[in-house]
């Protein structure tokens, strides 16, 4: 796959590094380079071997640019776990994503860190913090924890899902889903989740949520960490596998994104091969499932009126990794009067990228202030994204501008006939009105 490099440079436009720092080493054709060097031996893979391929968002934007098809995303999922594996990392780095690795794939330890979230903000911890000065002088990496830190409800935090939602009345269900409820996405987006739920069966579908569910191992998937992407996929695949649905439909791009590539990380499983390709061929992200019941009869609740301007930001693991572009925008299409509208540069990564915002928190900050200052070009109402990664990262520097929530709270709403949603974070400013005029 190296070899399939041309060196021609039509990814480098849509590389957010690149874009940063215009160096050649930092742009995936430089990055393909270094790894021809480190395959023939003739570089290490310590030093800048592992400086340049840590500084990659992942975004597979190159991916979707490459005229010669070259499968960037194989090539560093490949190499990022050579480095776990052979490169000793300082130890306040490997702290830290340990640390990062010890939370983020178990609901419980999220839920505790929840609370002491919300203990935090009572107390005006952060106010404290940024009118001491003290927040300017904290490590960058810190800095970006608190920042990202989100506003979050405790009854959230702590709801559980149901477990089986029919379609309304007594007609028999257009489709039988297994719905992923996520780590992350539960507990800091439990609102999104319901509304997932209320969608799909509102829909036709009948939804199953199952209580044993863990994490997918979409973060140590693209982190490189690949012992621990294999044994929560296994676990996934036991959850779900032998559920007599039509599809395991996810609501959060980067756990799709890894879900439908188990059979690419278990291959050489034999135990687990076959089982991890059935899988991942059930696998649908929302707006995919759901275009695809636009496609074959249309819809079958109906929406009221959205008369709002709203931005779609597309979430790197949606669009260039799934190859998900148009099903989003058509299921937000067919929301009666919403003008939808996009971003200029909209290929480039907002710059969460899984952990990325936390450990290479200096390239975030300015993809992130890059990603904000394109939103409001467009004057929006509202936007709308199918990553919470992205929804934290934005509204690191958006703040409290507009509603940023997930498409299906959108259309959740407009099927419900109530205001757009704000989201997570309580609402701060008077909500947009589904009968107010668009700007």
């Amino acid at each position: 796959m190296i070899d399939d490099c041309v060196h021609c440079g039509f990814c480098l436009p849509t590389c957010p590094t690149y874009q940063l720092w215009g160096e050649e080493m930092d742009s995936p054709r430089g990055r393909i380079y270094l790894m021809d060097l480190a395959e023939r031996g003739e570089i290490g893979l310590d030093g800048p071997f592992t400086e340049h391929i840590d500084a990659c968002l992942g975004c597979m934007a190159c991916v979707t640019s490459c005229p010669s098809g070259v499968r960037y995303n194989r090539l560093l999922e490949a190499t990022r776990p050579q480095i776990e594996r052979n490169v000793r990392r300082t130890w306040p780095d490997r702290l830290f994503r340990d640390a990062i690795f010890a939370l983020f794939p178990y609901r419980r330890r999220l839920r505790a860190a929840a609370v002491l979230g919300v203990a935090y903000r009572k107390m005006r911890v952060p106010r404290l913090l940024a009118r001491t000065g003290i927040a300017r002088r904290l490590p960058a990496r810190m800095r970006a924890a608190e920042e990202l830190l989100p506003p979050v409800r405790l009854r959230d935090a702590f709801a559980a899902l149901p477990r089986r939602t029919g379609p309304p009345g007594t007609a028999a269900p257009r489709r039988r889903v297994a719905m992923l409820s996520g780590c992350v996405q539960d507990v800091f987006f439990h609102q999104a989740n319901l509304a997932t739920i209320r969608v799909l069966a509102a829909e036709g579908c009948e939804v199953l949520v199952p209580r044993a569910q863990g994490c997918c191992g979409a973060l140590g998937l693209h982190a490189g960490r690949e012992p621990h992407a294999a044994a929560r996929a296994k676990r996934t695949i036991e959850t779900f596998g032998d559920l007599p649905v039509d599809h395991i439909v996810v609501n959060v791009a980067g756990c799709g994104s890894s879900m439908k590539e188990y059979a690419d990380l278990l291959a050489d499983d034999p135990e687990w091969a076959e089982r991890a390709r059935r899988f991942s061929a059930k696998v649908r992200d929302v707006t995919e499932l759901l275009a695809e019941l636009l496609d074959e009869d249309g819809p079958a609740a109906p929406r009221h009126p959205i008369r709002a301007r709203v931005a779609y930001h597309d979430a790197c693991h949606l669009r260039h990794a799934q190859g998900i572009r148009e099903q989003p925008r058509a299921v937000l299409r067919s929301i009666p009067e919403l003008e939808l509208v996009d971003l200029p540069e909209a290929e480039i990564c907002c710059g969460s990228a899984g952990i990325y915002n936390l450990v290479q928190p200096e390239a975030a900050a300015e993809l992130g202030r890059r990603k904000a200052d394109n939103i409001r070009a467009v004057r929006p109402d509202a936007l709308v994204t199918a990553n919470p990664g992205c929804l934290l990262q934005v509204g690191r520097y958006l703040g409290d501008e507009l509603p940023l929530i997930h498409p299906v709270e959108l259309l959740d709403a407009a099927i419900r006939g109530v205001d757009i949603p704000h989201g997570p974070p309580p609402a701060q400013g008077a909500a947009v009105s589904r009968k107010s005029s668009s700007r």
